[in-house]
């Protein structure tokens, strides 16, 4: 049997580095992969761990109750007006920034010239990364006095009987807490709305143009159906950053506790459940029920956030159809 040639010696040991080299990046790559469920893992089994006193303690009254009474001896927490300003400045957080992002992206993907699209795309990216106390500054030195002036007196003199434009008009409140959120949450869906409508292939515009649709008839049945899933996508990430905002809500919300803070008129001061972790963590004990409190209210985030990313996969592989990157 003969021996292996000089030049089949190298292409045995090229082709074994290439093996090595390989499985090492496949394992690097697989680690890097599981460092985020592990991450996840851990800081849902230490939230858990944490909050079980609590949890033992009050029951379903934890999540269910009203009262919040941090007083040592007789301490009662329920943290039910704390999720609900959650949902419901998160949801006037959508309800506002949705079609205001969704317009920018159109604009600038359709109709903007290209002299005024590119500096305007690197003003709305650059307001992503603008700091949420900076928001929150802002928000207390102007938009607290325009909210006031021009939106919540007038709804409060017109639409005053309805039982959520009830209450005297202060600024501070979850209305005010939910349109900062909204200003917030408008870089992040427009820049990725944008890109979706970017990546629409222009054949199907020239298809549309040719058999004679109109620029809103071509946007409205091609350009934003070709695109959905992704806009959905961008929305949820919004969300996600509503959900879990902590200083400028912190700065605007009033910071009510208790019954007080039931969210029953947009015009009364409340808590989400970010920012009471933000206003009373520091306060709380080693080992003391307060402290399993904010870590059962942080699980408690956890979980809402995980429940709005799961169903939004949901809703995208079932409503929209997606398989493989594309929609059916």
């Amino acid at each position: 049997m003969k021996s292996p040639t000089k030049p089949q010696k190298q292409t045995q040991k090229l082709v074994k580095h290439k093996i090595t080299g390989d499985n090492l990046f496949k394992i690097f790559a697989t680690i890097i992969a599981a460092s985020a469920l592990i991450i996840l893992i851990i800081t849902g089994y230490t939230l858990l761990k944490g909050s079980i006193p609590a949890i033992q303690n009050f029951g379903l009254n934890f999540f269910f109750g009203q009262q919040w009474n941090p007083v040592e001896g007789r301490e009662i927490y329920g943290i039910l007006p704390y999720i609900l300003g959650t949902l419901v400045t998160s949801g006037i957080a959508l309800l506002i920034g949705v079609p205001l992002s969704l317009g920018i992206a159109i604009f600038l993907v359709e109709m903007a010239p290209r002299s005024l699209r590119v500096p305007v795309s690197y003003i709305v990216e650059l307001l992503a990364a603008v700091p949420s106390v900076i928001y929150g500054l802002w928000g207390i030195f102007v938009l607290r006095g325009w909210m006031v002036t021009y939106v919540e007196t007038p709804l409060s003199k017109y639409l005053g009987w309805i039982p959520i434009f009830s209450g005297t008009p202060q600024g501070l409140d979850i209305f005010a807490a939910g349109v900062i959120l909204a200003i917030m949450i408008i870089p992040t869906i427009a820049s990725l709305s944008k890109e979706v409508l970017t990546a629409v292939p222009n054949s199907i515009r020239e298809g549309a143009y040719s058999i004679g649709a109109t620029k809103w008839e071509v946007i409205k049945r091609w350009v934003l159906s070709y695109g959905k899933s992704g806009i959905f996508a961008a929305v949820i990430l919004g969300l996600g950053r509503a959900v879990g905002e902590t200083m400028a809500v912190t700065m605007l919300i009033g910071n009510a506790t208790g019954p007080s803070a039931m969210p029953h008129s947009l015009f009364q001061s409340g808590q989400t459940m970010a920012s009471l972790i933000a206003n009373g963590f520091m306060e709380a004990t080693t080992g003391s029920l307060k402290l399993s409190t904010y870590l059962g209210v942080g699980l408690t985030l956890l979980i809402m956030s995980l429940i709005i990313n799961v169903g939004a996969h949901l809703i995208m592989t079932r409503v929209f159809k997606v398989k493989g990157g594309a929609i059916e």
